[in-house]
């Protein structure tokens, strides 16, 4: 049974909005077959947005609404609501309000802030102070490409090479090795060649802007940035331009760094599939890269760039890091401004770069970290990174859960509880590695928090940001084309949370934060990770090579308490000092 005025289904490519039609058009006894043949019942916000100025709402709307808000009125209660929500003074108005509204990119007012009240933040400022060293130009190109920035840099600056031919090398290498990984959404040679020229200039008349200056990056295509497309992965935007700088742009363009490319993101941020193909990684080009920063862990493994910028909501940093063996760190909420980029929880986002190492990580979070102006939810707070600094003095605890326990089977995946044994065997042996840094881990156990209690807030905030997208049929032709992208059901799905549900998940979360701030205490981080507890309350993680499991790399994790991003970057500098993990590449690239 078709659900449509005149018994058609609206064409996807439709701009009309679907609910509007439903208004204007469709009798009550209709609306509610049409909703009970999918197994569906629209809860009151939903109910109210749909029924609008046309039918009334009725006590059968209502009663089938209440199944799915888990809640229960009595007959005269239900009479009083029907007045109200039928009523001048009824949500109705506000709704069509909301609807006409043109609210483009906009934030919503409230601010997410993951500090726990009464919690303190160290605040004193100390200087960036990174490791000095002597570098001399390797012999081959390929040498060079997987070169980190702490030693491009001192080439750049000591003018061993030219950020033209830096330039060169790495475009030369995103078009030859694209074709295998799928990566590259665009070569942006134009930008990238005019800024590498100014580079040049400006080193060779004896200005330098620092560590980053004359440097290639890449970016993940979520950012938008003026004459390039940003496409979110999605076919429907393939050929979209935006015309504004997103701030991370904006903050590694005054630092001198070189835009070589836009690389993949899985559609609407989620998995490692594109518009495009699926990307790959390199050390196993029968396996994606992880998503959905796909194409900035890809293109860093590869040595497509010499540094990359990711996003993270639920492990996008984090993920394609550990799965193509480099460093990244997903940092504090509130430390960079998201503006410029795609949303998926204006409360949960964050950006950071994936490196080579951990100190090119700090290197390039000094750049892009700080409010902005424009993202509310950035806080003026020090990062107070030191390459020198003796870490015998950080409190380190070890997660018992990443070491201890039994390793359930995958019947999906008969190889995980291999690589999960395999990462506990590099881990521990990174345990003894930290221990001999003057460091004694002590064991920790995370608060027992269930992760759909929070989760809410995510699918609700996707949702509102996608709102035109879903009136449009844009999600269903994310959904049926190459992409074969998941989340547009999420994003409908997440239509019906009542509100009460996403304010009362707000207060869990704080529930959860309190409990997280209590258990690390006494703590500035812990080995070990729970990405999906962790990137909600809004901790900083650094993922960096331990080791393989065969010829496929396994990670280390560190999560620091809220804005320790300094000292879990200091641990992994001073673990990647006496280890050589980060120093493998893939063979074949």
């Amino acid at each position: 049974m078709s659900c449509q005025p005149g018994g058609e289904d609206p064409p996807h490519h439709s701009r009309e909005p679907v609910l509007d039609e439903f208004r204007f058009d469709i009798n009550r006894r209709r609306f509610l077959q049409c909703f009970s043949a999918g197994g569906l019942a629209l809860m009151p916000g939903a109910l109210a947005a749909v029924a609008g100025d046309a039918d009334l709402i009725t006590q059968e709307m209502l009663e089938a609404a209440q199944s799915i808000a888990g809640i229960s009125f009595t007959p005269q209660e239900q009479e009083r609501i029907l007045a109200r929500l039928n009523g001048s003074a009824g949500p109705l108005p506000g709704f069509d309000v909301l609807r006409e509204a043109d609210l483009g990119d906009l934030p919503p007012a409230m601010v997410f802030n993951p500090v726990v009240p009464g919690t303190s933040i160290p605040t004193e400022r100390r200087p960036f102070r990174r490791q000095l060293r002597e570098v001399s130009l390797p012999a081959t190109d390929r040498e060079l490409a997987y070169l980190p920035v702490t030693h491009l840099s001192r080439m750049v600056e000591t003018r061993q090479v030219k950020p033209s031919e830096l330039t060169e090398l790495y475009l030369d290498r995103l078009r030859r090795f694209d074709p295998v990984l799928f990566c590259v959404v665009e070569l942006t040679e134009e930008i990238a060649r005019r800024q590498a020229r100014q580079a040049d200039d400006e080193i060779a008349a004896g200005i330098y802007r620092g560590p980053l200056h004359g440097i290639p990056w890449a970016i993940k295509d979520l950012f938008a940035i003026r004459g390039t497309r940003t496409t979110w992965g999605m076919s429907p935007y393939r050929d979209r331009v935006i015309d504004q700088d997103s701030t991370v742009y904006e903050r590694l363009t005054d630092a001198g760094a070189i835009l070589v490319a836009k690389v993949s993101t899985g559609a609407l941020a989620t998995t490692a599939r594109w518009f495009g193909g699926r990307t790959r990684s390199p050390w196993n080009t029968e396996r994606d890269a992880a998503g959905s920063s796909a194409g900035s862990g890809a293109a860093m493994a590869a040595g497509l760039a010499a540094f990359t910028i990711g996003t993270d909501t639920g492990g996008s940093i984090i993920g394609p890091s550990t799965r193509n063996g480099v460093t990244g760190i997903r940092p504090s909420f509130g430390r960079v401004s998201r503006h410029g980029g795609m949303v998926l929880s204006w409360t949960q986002d964050t950006v950071g770069p994936i490196c080579r190492s951990s100190e090119d990580c700090a290197l390039v979070l000094d750049v892009i970290q700080g409010p902005d102006g424009r993202d509310n939810s950035v806080m003026d707070l020090p990062f107070n990174f030191d390459a020198t600094t003796d870490v015998s003095r950080l409190r380190v605890g070890y997660l018992r859960s990443s070491f201890e326990g039994e390793i359930p089977e995958s019947p999906g995946d008969p190889e995980a509880a291999e690589v999960e044994r395999a990462t506990r065997a590099n881990n521990r042996q990174a345990l003894e590695v930290i221990r001999s840094l003057g460091i004694e881990p002590v064991p920790f156990d995370l608060p027992d928090v269930s992760i759909a209690g929070i989760d809410l807030i995510r699918f609700v905030e996707t949702a509102a940001f996608f709102e035109d997208a879903t009136r449009r049929g844009d999600l269903t032709l994310v959904e049926e084309g190459p992409e074969r992208s998941v989340r547009p059901i999420e994003i409908r799905s997440a239509w019906f949370t009542p509100a009460v549900a996403y304010i009362q998940a707000n207060r869990y979360r704080m529930r959860a934060m309190q409990q997280m701030t209590e258990a690390m205490s006494g703590l500035d981080l812990f080995v070990g990770s729970r990405l999906p507890l962790t990137n909600r309350l809004g901790n900083p993680v650094v993922a960096l090579p331990s080791g393989f499991f065969r010829d496929w790399p396994t990670s280390l994790h560190l999560t620091g308490r809220l804005f320790a991003d300094a000292e879990i970057l200091e641990l992994a500098h001073a673990f990647q000092r006496a280890t050589d993990h980060h120093l493998k590449h893939p063979p074949e690239f």
